[in-house]
């Protein structure tokens, strides 16, 4: 035990010197569920074995900070952003991108993963990293941009259909024993959701007294949502499916509760989870990374990495140059959108773990991949900066202004220089403006989502100023 609670220890303290860490980067490029990670990495089994994770505490700790971030994920999700126009999109991109993995793993004659295995490497191929992504976009103020709606559908079916897919395809049942199941428990979900509607009259004094302890130490709405989590991700791994599936299930039926949201309750979940569960499960999970594993198999990092981005992000990129609803959306919005649905690590690890724990995959692999998944995370946010700088230079009109003679490569590049300066002096009003208004940064991907078709085109007969 003592072990145990030294291992929490600084997990917690980890926890505290991320978000100190994380903003000393220029305009919080890097999320800090980074730090988390690597921290965790280099001070777990594999590093300085300061974090011990053999132990079933921490096990517990990290699998609920898991349900925890599922949880809020799901609650987040409106089921009208899945089943309409853009979430039909969304979900036909992902069976694309589903039936390209499979493909590319059994037809490429990939042989380092078979059977179980490479199911769960072309399922990984096409998740999103919603989970955190989410508070990513809360904290930028993006949720209400376009940026942020198209990321909100995309993101939301890279993370829920991979789960359903997780439940059917590497089931140890038969495929129809596995639907019957399924189905069966989410019946029970939909019982669950209805459930307050059904009982309006024989319960109205128990919610009633619900209400009116909101706000006092008993915390009962928190303790019924956490009984919902834990009797659902109890529902789902007595019917044999990941724990994810009962997360993500328990936070819907948390928002079938509460249609337009409760922000009583949602301060609530963000102080459990932010507070302690969510950062202790993500030092935890990089406690389990072998780096040295992943410095010394370069290619199957690489090899993940570019089949992720060639089978998820080019999905998601063709899907929103076709769909009327983000047709419109400038170039540096859709590359922001493509590259956020490119994240992913959440899902990596709850695959990998279930794929080892059933002994079809090494630890070794598995960590080369969530070393991969967390690099992904960790690149992203600094492209999407990036983009914020380049864009409004408009690199591609000025190298093709200079192939057609249009003029000079010293004209066009100090065009680039002057377009630059500019872009970085709107970057810098518009962050000093959000510091007095909200008291807070404003991030370079936020910029480009409420900017990103605001800056001038500045062609080669722009005076580069204007």
């Amino acid at each position: 035990m003592v072990s145990q609670l030294l291992s929490l220890s600084v997990t917690m303290l980890v926890a505290a010197l991320a978000p100190f860490v994380a903003s000393l980067v220029p305009g919080r490029a890097i999320p800090e569920v980074v730090f988390l990670v690597f921290a965790g990495a280099l001070l777990g089994p594999y590093g300085a074995d300061v974090i011990r994770t053999s132990g079933g505490a921490l096990s517990l700790v990290s699998e609920l900070g898991m349900a925890f971030l599922f949880l809020m994920a799901g609650y987040e999700i409106k089921p009208s952003e899945l089943v309409g126009p853009m979430g039909r999109h969304a979900s036909i991109c992902w069976g694309i991108s589903l039936v390209a993995a499979i493909a590319l793993v059994s037809l490429t004659g990939f042989s380092r993963f078979t059977g179980m295995a490479g199911i769960a490497f072309a399922i990984m191929l096409t998740t999103t990293a919603y989970g955190t992504l989410a508070p990513i976009m809360r904290a930028r103020d993006l949720t209400n941009t376009r940026v942020g709606r198209a990321v909100t559908a995309y993101g939301a079916t890279g993370e829920v259909l991979p789960v359903i897919a997780v439940a059917l395809l590497l089931s140890t049942r038969s495929l129809l024993v596995t639907v019957i199941v399924l189905v069966v428990f989410l019946l029970v979900c939909v019982r669950i959701a209805h459930l307050s509607t059904s009982t309006a009259r024989i319960g109205a004094r128990f919610r009633d007294f619900v209400r009116s302890s909101a706000g006092a130490s008993t915390q009962t709405p928190l303790r019924l949502v956490v009984l919902l989590l834990v009797f659902l991700l109890f529902l789902a791994e007595a019917a044999g499916f990941d724990s994810v599936l009962g997360a993500f299930a328990a936070g819907f039926v948390l928002r079938v509760f509460f249609p337009d949201g409760s922000e009583d309750l949602e301060t609530r979940l963000e102080a459990i989870g932010n507070g302690f569960l969510i950062p202790a499960f993500f030092v935890i999970s990089g406690a389990g990374i072998d780096l040295s594993a992943a410095v010394a198999d370069p290619g199957l990092l690489f090899l993940f990495i570019g089949l992720l981005v060639a089978v998820r992000g080019v999905s998601v990129a063709i899907s929103l140059h076709v769909n009327p609803e983000t047709r419109e959306m400038e170039p540096q919005e859709r590359f922001v959108t493509t590259a956020y649905c490119v994240m992913a690590l959440p899902l990596v690890v709850a695959i990998t773990q279930l794929v080892v724990d059933a002994g079809a995959m090494t630890s070794q692999d598995a960590s080369v991949l969530v070393t991969a998944g967390a690099v992904t995370v960790l690149v992203v946010p600094v492209l999407t900066s990036l983009v914020r700088v380049t864009a409004p230079a408009h690199p591609v009109h000025a190298l093709s202004s200079i192939v057609s003679g249009e003029e000079s490569a010293n004209e066009a590049l100090e065009r680039q220089r002057r377009a630059m300066q500019t872009s970085r002096r709107r970057f810098e009003a518009a962050r000093a403006r959000r510091r007095r208004e909200l008291g807070r940064t404003l991030s370079s991907a936020e910029y480009i989502a409420r900017h990103g078709g605001d800056e001038p085109s500045d062609g080669p007969s722009g005076n580069g100023d204007s």
